[in-house]
Protein backbone atom coordinates (compact mmCIF):
# COMPACT_ATOMS: atom_id res chain seq x y z
CA UNK A 1 0.00 0.00 0.00
CA UNK A 2 2.93 2.50 0.96
CA UNK A 3 4.57 1.90 -2.36
CA UNK A 4 1.26 2.29 -4.10
CA UNK A 5 1.24 5.61 -2.63
CA UNK A 6 4.93 6.87 -3.35
CA UNK A 7 4.43 5.37 -6.45
CA UNK A 8 1.55 7.64 -7.39
CA UNK A 9 2.37 10.71 -5.52
CA UNK A 10 6.10 10.32 -7.10
CA UNK A 11 4.18 10.41 -10.27
CA UNK A 12 2.42 13.71 -10.17
CA UNK A 13 5.02 15.32 -9.08
CA UNK A 14 6.62 14.83 -12.63
CA UNK A 15 3.65 15.30 -14.42
CA UNK A 16 3.13 18.27 -12.76
CA UNK A 17 6.03 19.62 -14.95
CA UNK A 18 5.44 17.25 -17.77
CA UNK A 19 3.12 18.99 -19.94
CA UNK A 20 5.12 22.44 -20.31
CA UNK A 21 8.63 19.77 -21.24
CA UNK A 22 6.06 18.24 -23.89
CA UNK A 23 4.46 21.24 -25.14
CA UNK A 24 7.34 23.71 -25.70
CA UNK A 25 10.24 22.01 -27.79
CA UNK A 26 12.46 25.14 -27.28
CA UNK A 27 12.06 25.33 -23.40
CA UNK A 28 15.47 23.54 -22.99
CA UNK A 29 16.58 25.51 -20.19
CA UNK A 30 13.14 24.32 -18.60
CA UNK A 31 14.24 20.69 -19.06
CA UNK A 32 17.44 20.74 -18.52
CA UNK A 33 17.29 22.58 -15.28
CA UNK A 34 14.82 20.48 -13.91
CA UNK A 35 15.22 18.84 -10.72
CA UNK A 36 13.52 16.01 -9.27
CA UNK A 37 14.05 14.49 -5.40
CA UNK A 38 12.47 12.42 -3.14
CA UNK A 39 13.81 12.15 0.72
CA UNK A 40 12.57 8.99 2.31
CA UNK A 41 12.28 9.84 6.46
CA UNK A 42 11.70 7.53 9.23
CA UNK A 43 10.86 9.65 12.31
CA UNK A 44 10.72 9.05 16.22
CA UNK A 45 9.78 11.40 19.04
CA UNK A 46 9.39 10.15 22.72
CA UNK A 47 8.20 12.49 25.54
CA UNK A 48 8.63 11.48 28.87
CA UNK A 49 7.37 14.22 31.14
CA UNK A 50 7.24 14.83 34.65
CA UNK A 51 4.62 15.97 36.88
CA UNK A 52 2.16 13.65 36.23
CA UNK A 53 1.96 14.64 32.72
CA UNK A 54 0.82 11.29 30.63
CA UNK A 55 4.13 10.45 28.13
CA UNK A 56 3.77 11.02 24.17
CA UNK A 57 5.84 9.16 21.73
CA UNK A 58 4.72 9.27 17.52
CA UNK A 59 6.31 6.96 15.04
CA UNK A 60 6.07 7.87 11.15
CA UNK A 61 7.69 6.63 8.05
CA UNK A 62 7.14 9.43 4.96
CA UNK A 63 8.30 10.01 1.32
CA UNK A 64 8.66 13.68 0.15
CA UNK A 65 9.13 14.67 -3.47
CA UNK A 66 10.19 17.42 -4.75
CA UNK A 67 9.94 19.00 -8.43
CA UNK A 68 11.57 22.02 -9.47
CA UNK A 69 12.17 22.79 -13.30
CA UNK A 70 14.07 25.67 -15.05
CA UNK A 71 13.16 28.32 -16.65
CA UNK A 72 11.74 28.85 -20.17
CA UNK A 73 14.42 30.88 -22.59
CA UNK A 74 13.48 34.42 -23.17
CA UNK A 75 13.06 37.57 -20.92
CA UNK A 76 11.06 36.53 -19.05
CA UNK A 77 11.16 32.96 -18.39
CA UNK A 78 8.14 30.76 -16.50
CA UNK A 79 8.67 27.45 -14.71
CA UNK A 80 6.96 25.29 -12.11
CA UNK A 81 7.69 24.07 -8.46
CA UNK A 82 5.91 21.26 -7.12
CA UNK A 83 5.64 18.73 -4.31
CA UNK A 84 4.08 15.88 -2.99
CA UNK A 85 4.68 13.79 0.24
CA UNK A 86 2.81 10.64 2.13
CA UNK A 87 3.08 9.94 4.93
CA UNK A 88 1.98 6.94 7.43
CA UNK A 89 1.91 5.91 11.25
CA UNK A 90 3.70 3.48 12.95
CA UNK A 91 2.94 4.18 16.37
CA UNK A 92 1.66 6.54 18.33
CA UNK A 93 -1.99 6.46 18.37
CA UNK A 94 -4.80 6.76 20.65
CA UNK A 95 -3.36 8.18 24.26
CA UNK A 96 0.66 8.78 22.97
CA UNK A 97 -0.31 11.22 20.37
CA UNK A 98 -0.91 14.50 20.28
CA UNK A 99 1.82 16.70 21.62
CA UNK A 100 1.85 20.01 20.14
CA UNK A 101 5.81 19.70 20.25
CA UNK A 102 5.73 16.55 18.35
CA UNK A 103 2.18 17.10 15.64
CA UNK A 104 3.12 13.85 13.20
CA UNK A 105 -0.27 13.08 13.28
CA UNK A 106 -3.84 15.30 13.91
CA UNK A 107 -5.59 13.40 16.04
CA UNK A 108 -9.60 13.52 15.03
CA UNK A 109 -12.71 13.86 16.83
CA UNK A 110 -12.14 10.34 18.64
CA UNK A 111 -8.50 11.05 19.74
CA UNK A 112 -7.24 8.95 17.26
CA UNK A 113 -4.37 9.92 15.01
CA UNK A 114 -4.96 9.53 11.53
CA UNK A 115 -3.59 6.05 10.16
CA UNK A 116 -1.59 8.18 7.25
CA UNK A 117 -1.76 11.27 5.40
CA UNK A 118 -0.80 12.34 1.32
CA UNK A 119 -0.71 15.68 0.13
CA UNK A 120 0.48 17.92 -3.22
CA UNK A 121 0.92 21.35 -3.73
CA UNK A 122 2.50 23.36 -7.21
CA UNK A 123 3.74 26.84 -7.81
CA UNK A 124 4.34 29.24 -10.72
CA UNK A 125 7.18 30.81 -10.97
CA UNK A 126 8.28 34.07 -12.82
CA UNK A 127 11.81 35.09 -13.82
CA UNK A 128 13.10 38.54 -14.93
CA UNK A 129 16.77 38.85 -14.75
CA UNK A 130 17.74 37.71 -11.42
CA UNK A 131 14.52 38.33 -9.82
CA UNK A 132 12.28 35.34 -9.07
CA UNK A 133 8.28 35.34 -8.39
CA UNK A 134 6.55 32.46 -7.46
CA UNK A 135 2.61 31.83 -6.56
CA UNK A 136 1.13 28.54 -5.09
CA UNK A 137 2.42 25.95 -2.07
CA UNK A 138 5.47 27.04 -1.24
CA UNK A 139 7.88 25.90 2.31
CA UNK A 140 9.40 29.54 3.23
CA UNK A 141 12.23 30.02 5.14
CA UNK A 142 12.73 33.06 6.36
CA UNK A 143 13.75 34.08 10.63
CA UNK A 144 10.03 35.13 11.02
CA UNK A 145 8.60 32.44 8.92
CA UNK A 146 10.52 29.32 8.53
CA UNK A 147 8.28 25.90 7.86
CA UNK A 148 9.26 22.99 10.16
CA UNK A 149 10.66 20.50 8.63
CA UNK A 150 12.25 18.42 11.95
CA UNK A 151 9.73 16.80 12.59
CA UNK A 152 7.63 13.67 9.93
CA UNK A 153 6.52 16.04 7.13
CA UNK A 154 7.13 20.12 7.03
CA UNK A 155 4.65 22.58 6.55
CA UNK A 156 3.71 24.27 3.96
CA UNK A 157 2.37 27.75 3.28
CA UNK A 158 0.27 28.92 -0.12
CA UNK A 159 0.89 32.39 -1.49
CA UNK A 160 3.07 34.70 -3.34
CA UNK A 161 7.05 35.31 -2.86
CA UNK A 162 9.58 37.54 -4.74
CA UNK A 163 13.02 37.24 -4.41
CA UNK A 164 15.66 39.62 -6.00
CA UNK A 165 19.43 38.87 -5.94
CA UNK A 166 20.34 41.66 -8.61
CA UNK A 167 23.19 43.04 -6.45
CA UNK A 168 26.22 40.99 -5.27
CA UNK A 169 26.08 39.84 -1.87
CA UNK A 170 22.52 41.27 -1.06
CA UNK A 171 19.04 39.28 -1.41
CA UNK A 172 15.99 40.84 -1.06
CA UNK A 173 12.31 38.98 -0.35
CA UNK A 174 8.64 39.91 -0.19
CA UNK A 175 6.13 37.49 0.32
CA UNK A 176 2.87 37.41 1.44
CA UNK A 177 0.81 34.10 2.42
CA UNK A 178 -2.51 34.02 2.60
CA UNK A 179 -2.93 29.84 3.93
CA UNK A 180 -1.16 27.12 5.88
CA UNK A 181 -1.01 23.57 5.78
CA UNK A 182 0.20 21.88 8.94
CA UNK A 183 2.68 19.35 9.40
CA UNK A 184 -0.19 16.57 10.46
CA UNK A 185 -2.77 16.47 8.09
CA UNK A 186 -3.83 17.69 4.31
CA UNK A 187 -5.69 20.64 4.93
CA UNK A 188 -4.78 24.13 4.14
CA UNK A 189 -7.66 25.22 6.81
CA UNK A 190 -5.17 26.38 9.92
CA UNK A 191 -6.77 29.56 10.82
CA UNK A 192 -4.24 31.65 9.15
CA UNK A 193 -5.57 34.91 7.66
CA UNK A 194 -2.79 36.16 5.84
CA UNK A 195 1.15 37.27 6.63
CA UNK A 196 3.23 39.62 4.85
CA UNK A 197 7.13 39.26 4.82
CA UNK A 198 9.83 41.98 3.98
CA UNK A 199 13.55 41.94 4.23
CA UNK A 200 16.98 40.73 3.22
CA UNK A 201 20.49 39.80 3.72
CA UNK A 202 23.73 41.41 2.40
CA UNK A 203 27.52 39.82 2.64
CA UNK A 204 29.99 42.19 2.92
CA UNK A 205 33.06 40.14 2.70
CA UNK A 206 33.20 36.06 3.28
CA UNK A 207 33.48 36.99 6.69
CA UNK A 208 30.99 39.35 7.60
CA UNK A 209 27.16 39.05 6.52
CA UNK A 210 24.25 40.90 8.03
CA UNK A 211 20.15 40.04 7.50
CA UNK A 212 17.12 41.60 8.73
CA UNK A 213 13.09 40.67 8.04
CA UNK A 214 10.03 41.95 9.15
CA UNK A 215 6.82 40.34 8.93
CA UNK A 216 2.87 40.94 10.09
CA UNK A 217 0.59 38.59 10.47
CA UNK A 218 -2.71 39.79 10.44
CA UNK A 219 -4.66 40.16 14.05
CA UNK A 220 -1.95 38.29 15.22
CA UNK A 221 1.50 40.27 15.64
CA UNK A 222 3.94 42.03 14.19
CA UNK A 223 7.51 41.16 14.25
CA UNK A 224 11.46 42.26 13.56
CA UNK A 225 14.24 40.45 13.17
CA UNK A 226 18.37 41.55 12.66
CA UNK A 227 21.25 38.89 12.49
CA UNK A 228 24.67 39.68 12.12
CA UNK A 229 27.18 37.22 11.37
CA UNK A 230 30.96 37.68 12.06
CA UNK A 231 33.78 35.08 11.57
CA UNK A 232 38.05 35.47 12.11
CA UNK A 233 39.96 33.13 11.02
CA UNK A 234 43.12 32.50 12.85
CA UNK A 235 44.72 30.04 10.43
CA UNK A 236 43.57 27.04 8.11
CA UNK A 237 42.38 25.19 11.11
CA UNK A 238 41.66 27.24 13.54
CA UNK A 239 38.33 30.33 14.06
CA UNK A 240 36.14 31.91 15.91
CA UNK A 241 32.07 33.35 14.92
CA UNK A 242 30.25 35.25 16.60
CA UNK A 243 26.70 34.88 16.06
CA UNK A 244 23.60 37.82 16.59
CA UNK A 245 20.20 37.23 16.36
CA UNK A 246 17.38 39.33 17.73
CA UNK A 247 13.52 39.49 17.76
CA UNK A 248 11.28 42.18 18.76
CA UNK A 249 7.65 41.12 18.41
CA UNK A 250 4.35 43.03 19.21
CA UNK A 251 0.91 41.67 19.90
CA UNK A 252 -2.36 42.13 18.28
CA UNK A 253 -4.61 43.90 20.94
CA UNK A 254 -7.25 41.48 20.25
CA UNK A 255 -4.95 38.38 21.35
CA UNK A 256 -4.01 40.21 24.52
CA UNK A 257 -7.39 40.50 25.94
CA UNK A 258 -8.29 36.65 24.33
CA UNK A 259 -5.62 35.15 26.28
CA UNK A 260 -6.28 37.26 29.65
CA UNK A 261 -2.78 37.92 29.16
CA UNK A 262 -0.66 41.14 30.24
CA UNK A 263 0.86 43.66 28.10
CA UNK A 264 1.85 43.20 24.11
CA UNK A 265 5.25 43.14 23.52
CA UNK A 266 8.62 41.22 23.91
CA UNK A 267 12.20 41.65 22.96
CA UNK A 268 14.85 38.09 22.72
CA UNK A 269 18.18 37.50 21.56
CA UNK A 270 21.34 35.73 21.12
CA UNK A 271 25.07 36.22 20.75
CA UNK A 272 27.17 33.04 20.76
CA UNK A 273 30.17 32.14 20.31
CA UNK A 274 32.07 29.33 18.37
CA UNK A 275 35.64 28.55 18.73
CA UNK A 276 36.31 26.23 16.11
CA UNK A 277 40.16 24.47 16.27
CA UNK A 278 40.29 21.39 13.64
CA UNK A 279 37.42 18.83 14.83
CA UNK A 280 36.17 20.23 18.18
CA UNK A 281 34.04 23.29 18.50
CA UNK A 282 33.53 24.81 21.81
CA UNK A 283 30.35 27.47 21.81
CA UNK A 284 29.42 29.91 24.36
CA UNK A 285 26.17 31.58 23.96
CA UNK A 286 24.30 33.66 26.16
CA UNK A 287 20.08 34.84 25.70
CA UNK A 288 17.87 37.17 26.98
CA UNK A 289 14.10 38.02 27.01
CA UNK A 290 12.71 41.01 27.96
CA UNK A 291 9.89 42.81 27.34
CA UNK A 292 5.71 43.11 29.17
CA UNK A 293 4.42 40.26 27.50
CA UNK A 294 4.11 37.36 29.88
CA UNK A 295 3.95 34.96 26.89
CA UNK A 296 7.74 35.53 26.15
CA UNK A 297 8.48 35.12 22.55
CA UNK A 298 5.57 34.14 20.68
CA UNK A 299 6.13 31.77 17.83
CA UNK A 300 4.64 28.73 15.58
CA UNK A 301 1.47 26.78 16.31
CA UNK A 302 -1.81 26.97 14.18
CA UNK A 303 -4.35 29.70 14.96
CA UNK A 304 -6.86 27.47 14.79
CA UNK A 305 -5.11 25.67 17.84
CA UNK A 306 -4.22 28.89 19.66
CA UNK A 307 -0.92 29.72 17.84
CA UNK A 308 0.21 32.54 16.09
CA UNK A 309 0.76 30.76 12.87
CA UNK A 310 4.24 32.00 11.32
CA UNK A 311 6.12 28.63 11.48
CA UNK A 312 7.57 25.64 13.53
CA UNK A 313 10.68 27.07 13.55
CA UNK A 314 11.02 30.66 13.60
CA UNK A 315 13.22 30.67 16.18
CA UNK A 316 16.90 31.60 14.87
CA UNK A 317 18.55 31.85 18.48
CA UNK A 318 21.39 30.11 20.05
CA UNK A 319 19.55 29.05 22.92
CA UNK A 320 17.11 26.81 21.10
CA UNK A 321 17.07 22.61 21.02
CA UNK A 322 13.75 21.01 22.97
CA UNK A 323 13.29 24.00 25.00
CA UNK A 324 13.61 28.03 23.38
CA UNK A 325 14.30 29.31 26.44
CA UNK A 326 11.88 31.86 25.24
CA UNK A 327 9.77 32.83 28.62
CA UNK A 328 8.95 36.10 29.80
CA UNK A 329 11.99 37.72 31.38
CA UNK A 330 14.11 34.42 30.71
CA UNK A 331 18.27 34.70 30.87
CA UNK A 332 20.12 31.92 29.37
CA UNK A 333 23.62 30.85 28.60
CA UNK A 334 24.84 27.62 26.99
CA UNK A 335 28.13 26.00 26.83
CA UNK A 336 28.46 23.44 23.63
CA UNK A 337 31.08 21.32 22.31
CA UNK A 338 31.18 19.20 19.15
CA UNK A 339 33.62 16.55 17.59
CA UNK A 340 33.73 15.69 13.96
CA UNK A 341 35.28 12.39 13.58
CA UNK A 342 36.37 12.53 10.69
CA UNK A 343 39.53 13.18 12.21
CA UNK A 344 39.88 9.65 13.38
CA UNK A 345 39.43 7.97 10.56
CA UNK A 346 35.42 8.09 11.11
CA UNK A 347 34.38 10.61 7.68
CA UNK A 348 30.67 11.54 7.92
CA UNK A 349 30.07 10.81 12.24
CA UNK A 350 29.77 14.19 14.20
CA UNK A 351 28.93 14.35 17.83
CA UNK A 352 27.74 17.44 19.53
CA UNK A 353 26.69 18.35 22.95
CA UNK A 354 25.32 21.23 24.84
CA UNK A 355 24.13 22.43 28.49
CA UNK A 356 22.07 25.49 28.97
CA UNK A 357 20.28 26.89 31.89
CA UNK A 358 17.55 29.47 31.91
CA UNK A 359 16.63 31.88 35.19
CA UNK A 360 14.37 34.25 36.52
CA UNK A 361 11.31 33.15 34.74
CA UNK A 362 8.31 35.53 34.99
CA UNK A 363 4.53 33.57 35.01
CA UNK A 364 1.46 34.74 36.02
CA UNK A 365 2.13 33.15 39.56
CA UNK A 366 5.56 33.43 39.81
CA UNK A 367 8.96 35.26 39.19
CA UNK A 368 12.93 34.05 39.54
CA UNK A 369 11.60 30.61 37.82
CA UNK A 370 14.27 28.49 36.12
CA UNK A 371 14.80 25.31 33.96
CA UNK A 372 17.83 23.19 32.34
CA UNK A 373 18.78 20.93 29.41
CA UNK A 374 21.48 18.60 28.44
CA UNK A 375 21.42 17.62 24.81
CA UNK A 376 23.29 15.06 23.26
CA UNK A 377 23.23 14.47 19.71
CA UNK A 378 24.96 11.87 17.50
CA UNK A 379 24.88 11.32 13.71
CA UNK A 380 26.30 9.66 10.77
CA UNK A 381 26.05 10.55 7.07
CA UNK A 382 27.23 7.42 4.74
CA UNK A 383 29.95 8.95 2.51
CA UNK A 384 29.98 6.57 -0.61
CA UNK A 385 28.47 3.67 -2.16
CA UNK A 386 24.59 2.81 -3.25
CA UNK A 387 23.65 4.30 0.34
CA UNK A 388 25.12 7.39 -0.23
CA UNK A 389 23.60 10.29 1.73
CA UNK A 390 22.04 8.05 3.80
CA UNK A 391 22.13 9.67 7.10
CA UNK A 392 21.03 8.28 10.73
CA UNK A 393 20.84 10.88 13.76
CA UNK A 394 19.75 9.81 17.48
CA UNK A 395 19.70 12.93 20.15
CA UNK A 396 18.25 13.08 23.50
CA UNK A 397 17.23 15.97 26.07
CA UNK A 398 17.46 15.68 29.37
CA UNK A 399 15.04 19.10 30.69
CA UNK A 400 13.56 20.25 34.27
CA UNK A 401 11.76 23.36 35.03
CA UNK A 402 11.46 24.46 38.53
CA UNK A 403 8.18 23.95 40.08
CA UNK A 404 7.77 27.79 40.72
CA UNK A 405 7.51 28.00 36.59
CA UNK A 406 5.45 24.95 35.85
CA UNK A 407 2.52 27.45 34.15
CA UNK A 408 5.04 28.67 31.78
CA UNK A 409 6.20 24.20 30.61
CA UNK A 410 7.33 21.21 32.34
CA UNK A 411 10.09 19.18 32.21
CA UNK A 412 10.55 15.58 30.99
CA UNK A 413 13.34 13.20 28.66
CA UNK A 414 13.13 13.24 25.17
CA UNK A 415 14.51 11.24 22.33
CA UNK A 416 14.08 11.78 18.86
CA UNK A 417 16.01 9.59 16.17
CA UNK A 418 15.78 10.17 12.46
CA UNK A 419 16.75 8.46 9.18
CA UNK A 420 16.79 9.62 6.24
CA UNK A 421 17.59 8.62 2.81
CA UNK A 422 17.64 11.56 -0.35
CA UNK A 423 17.71 10.19 -3.95
CA UNK A 424 17.92 12.62 -6.48
CA UNK A 425 15.81 11.43 -9.64
CA UNK A 426 17.50 13.58 -11.96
Amino acid sequence: MLIHRVATLAGCVILAGGPLVIRDAHASDFVNDSKLNVLLRNAYISRDFKNGISDRAEWGQAAIGKYSSGFTPGLIGLGVDAHAMVAVRLDGGRGRSGAGGIDFFKQGDSGKAADDISKAGAALKVKLSNTVITYGDQMPNYPVLSYSSSRLLPETYTGTSLVSKEISGMELSLARFHAESRKSEASRDSGLKSINVMGGSYRFNENLATSLFFSDVEDQLKKQYLNVNYVLPFDKISSLKLDFNGYKTKLDSAIVNRLHTEGDDNKIWSLAATYTQGPHSVILAHQRSSGDSLLGYPYGGYQNAGGRGDGGNTVWLANSYWSDFNAADERSWQLGYGFNFASVGIPGLTYNLAYVRGTDITTRQSTGGTEREIFNQIKYVVQGGPAKDLSFRARSSIRRVSEKSSDYSIGGNEVRVLVEYPLNIF
